[in-house]
């Protein structure tokens, strides 16, 4: 067999006439796992491969999704040149018309409904450089209040929380190298595994080196396989379980005393707040026993080291921000942060979840995790751009509630880059019904998306092959990614697209840039001084060092591998802990007659997003070719929902079809169903409008329904 395959493998070498390597990083998690595209000349035409590169955070490995990702970038469906809708129809035109449409569009719209009537919507999957220039073109160039993106999806509720408890939000506060020593981990809402897979390794190194693994799911999946202890909570009723697990260590005594009175805030409050209910009503409240509440909180508390990691289980919830707070209480109270396998991790969703939100994406910021409402702030980014400060316009809403204000004609005009909100907003009839509301809807992508085909205009932009530029890793890693492939035909970068509509709306001045590198320097210098700190941080280093860790404030700086070693970022140093409701401010939606079951939303390995990129794949669409409902088969039964059949799924805000697939891993009074399908396959076409009162993030993860079989 061994020479068999030998002879193989040198039959399939003669035929390699020559071959390109090209230095790269997957687009998709937020991993960012570094790898090279090989290009192979072969005898009966071209042949393309993806392997993985040795890199600081994932060492080479690469999963299905990196493996494929040059698939989708070498599509045959690309857009390669503008596109005008003529009757109905795309049109293609030339980039001068194209531009000149937008000046005479955006011009009218503002002249005639105001300055703020033009929104910017942006994404976590673009480059640090361009998540930069699209806030500083939505404040400089336009004039608008109106900006946000969708990692307002993804990462608000971790973010927020983590700005209020610790004074500053970094994806990790420790790097992944410390995760092998920790001796018990929470992974609390986080599917690692087919989410962030080449994360997996520093986990299963951790369970090899006797860690104590906790999950967290209302479901069983590939990641609560490793663990020791799986909670099997009830959709939406995480901030109570932290509030048993953090009464079981306040009543247990496994407090760090001289921690919590040394470094914390608040602490009080919280055992007062945790005094006044029972294990046995937690318990009941949230479906996880008391024994098991029990066991977790005791072994997170007794161990010397521990970690805990949040995604979107817990975070995309309308009590999300709070929720992850009451996990933070728990690292506080025992001690657990600033110092060697201690810490919090927010493991992000999107590719550059991190860097996106760091630099004047977000409604109410600016770059370097400045706030535009901060005087002091505004007057420093004014000095960057060469403005007066007083010309900043002042904070907007999150996404969702963008969709509103066109809904109600505020908005008339809008300028949509590497997003598909029609798919990944929740109430998702409705927000196709907003948009369809506009006046002018310009798309930057690479495809014809869902959100692409409303567009008036769209405009072609380039794929991570061909697009250099700086991300921000899950860790908070800053990386260079590497691209020399060309683009295609008329094809422009997301910076390119961006100065040029700047230069013909007369703000040519501010944007006046020839590579994604004059881009970063200018974004180092915005930077400076701020929480994200990039100043030190240069392509230079990033090819020689392979990455480095912010705040990294000056050019000698190494970068900062563990936060909160003396202090937290709060102006008194201390962390700031707070008494969290088992019943969130904003209600979820209850189980009644009507709508009997929980529905809750995630991803499958082979698909990231809305699947625009993904499902442009063969080999991971044949791997997910559709959409299904993950349902217990006791459950099923209930319902004469028959395995493998379609089955309509209906909630207060609409309802789509897809196939069952019956799996005794689920809650009984749950059912799953992944977000990367649209059309009458879009799950979120389900979910409420309702929002976290403090982040703005929408309550993906759970929403009341009704089943019944397709007949």
């Amino acid at each position: 067999m061994t020479e068999m395959l030998l002879k193989y493998f040198r039959n399939q070498q003669k035929q390699v006439q020559s071959e390109k390597l090209y230095d790269t990083q997957c687009p998709y998690c937020s991993m960012q796992c570094k790898m090279q595209f090989i290009e192979q000349t072969i005898v009966t035409g071209k042949k393309y491969m993806t392997i993985g590169k040795d890199n600081p955070t994932s060492q080479g490995r690469l999963c299905i999704k990196g493996m494929n990702a040059h698939q989708h970038a070498l599509h045959h469906e690309r857009i390669k040149y503008p596109l005008l809708k003529v009757n109905g129809e795309f049109t293609r035109i030339s980039w001068e018309e194209a531009l000149n449409h937008i000046k005479e569009n955006f011009t009218k719209i503002q002249s005639e409904d105001g300055m703020n009537a033009l929104s910017v919507y942006g994404s976590a999957s673009i480059t640090n450089e361009e998540a930069y220039l699209l806030g500083k073109f939505a404040r400089v160039a336009l004039k608008t209040k109106y900006i946000d993106y969708n990692g307002r999806l993804c990462m608000s509720a971790a973010a927020s929380a983590a700005s209020q408890t610790f004074g500053m939000d970094r994806g990790l506060t420790n790097s992944l190298a410390e995760i092998p020593s920790v001796q018990c981990i929470i992974l609390a809402g986080t599917n690692i595994a087919e989410c962030q897979p080449t994360i997996m390794p520093y986990f299963e190194k951790a369970k090899e080196n006797g860690a104590f693994i906790i999950a967290i799911d209302p479901r069983e999946t590939a990641t609560t396989k490793i663990a020791d202890l799986h909670l099997k909570v009830k959709p939406g009723k995480d901030a109570a379980l932290a509030n048993g697990l953090l009464k079981v260590i306040i009543d247990e005594n496994y407090v760090d005393e001289t921690f919590v009175q040394e470094r914390a805030k608040g602490f009080t409050e919280v055992k007062e707040h945790v005094s006044s209910f029972t294990l046995e009503e937690i318990s009941e409240l949230t479906g996880v026993p008391a024994a098991d509440i029990r066991k977790a909180a005791t072994m997170f508390g007794k161990k010397e080291t521990g970690m805990i990691f949040t995604a979107r289980g817990v975070e995309q919830q309308t009590d999300g921000s709070i929720a992850v707070r009451n996990f933070l209480n728990i690292l506080i109270a025992t001690g657990k942060l600033g110092k060697w396998g201690c810490g919090y991790g927010a493991i992000t969703g999107q590719s550059n979840g991190q860097g996106a939100r760091e630099h004047g994406q977000k409604a109410d910021q600016l770059p370097g995790y400045r706030s535009i409402e901060n005087e002091e702030h505004r007057a420093y980014i004014a000095s960057v751009w060469g403005i007066h400060q007083d010309e900043i316009p002042r904070k907007g809403v999150s996404a969702y509630e963008m969709m509103e204000k066109i809904h109600d004609g505020e908005i008339t005009g809008m300028f949509l880059m590497c997003s598909n909100p029609i798919v990944s907003n929740p109430n998702a009839n409705f927000v196709k019904k907003a948009l369809n509301k506009l006046k002018f809807l310009v798309v930057a992508d690479m495809f014809i998306s869902e959100t692409a085909r409303l567009a008036d205009l769209i405009l072609p932009t380039s794929s991570y092959l061909e697009d250099e530029g700086t991300m921000t890793n899950v860790e908070g890693r800053v990386t260079l990614r590497e691209a020399s492939w060309p683009t295609p035909e008329e094809v422009k970068h997301d910076w390119q697209i961006i100065c040029e509509i700047a230069r013909v709306l007369g703000k040519g001045e501010y944007f006046s840039f020839s590579s994604a590198e004059e881009v970063f320097n200018e974004l180092r210098a915005a930077s400076r001084g701020g929480i994200a700190d990039y100043y030190g941080i240069t392509y230079e280093r990033l090819r020689k060092e392979g990455g480095l860790l912010w705040p990294c404030p000056t050019l000698d700086h190494k970068g900062t591998e563990r936060l909160f070693e003396q202090s937290f970022a709060h102006p008194d140093g201390l962390a700031s802990m707070v008494s969290v409701p088992n019943s969130p401010q904003v209600p979820k939606e209850q189980l009644t007659e009507e709508f009997p079951l929980y529905l809750t939303t995630g991803r499958v390995m082979s698909h990231y997003l809305t699947g625009v990129q993904t499902r442009k794949s063969s080999s991971l669409s044949a791997r997910n070719f559709e959409s299904y409902m993950e349902i217990h088969p006791n459950t099923a039964r209930k319902y004469d929902i028959q395995d493998q059949s379609l089955v309509k799924i209906e909630s207060k805000q609409g309802s789509i079809i897809v196939r069952s697939k019956w799996s005794d891993t689920i809650r009984p009074d749950t059912v799953f169903v992944p977000f990367h399908w649209a059309d009458s396959q879009n799950v979120n076409c389900l979910v409420s409008e309702k929002l976290d009162p403090t982040c703005r993030m929408p309550g993906f993860k759970v929403s009341a329904v009704k089943i019944a079989p397709v007949v």
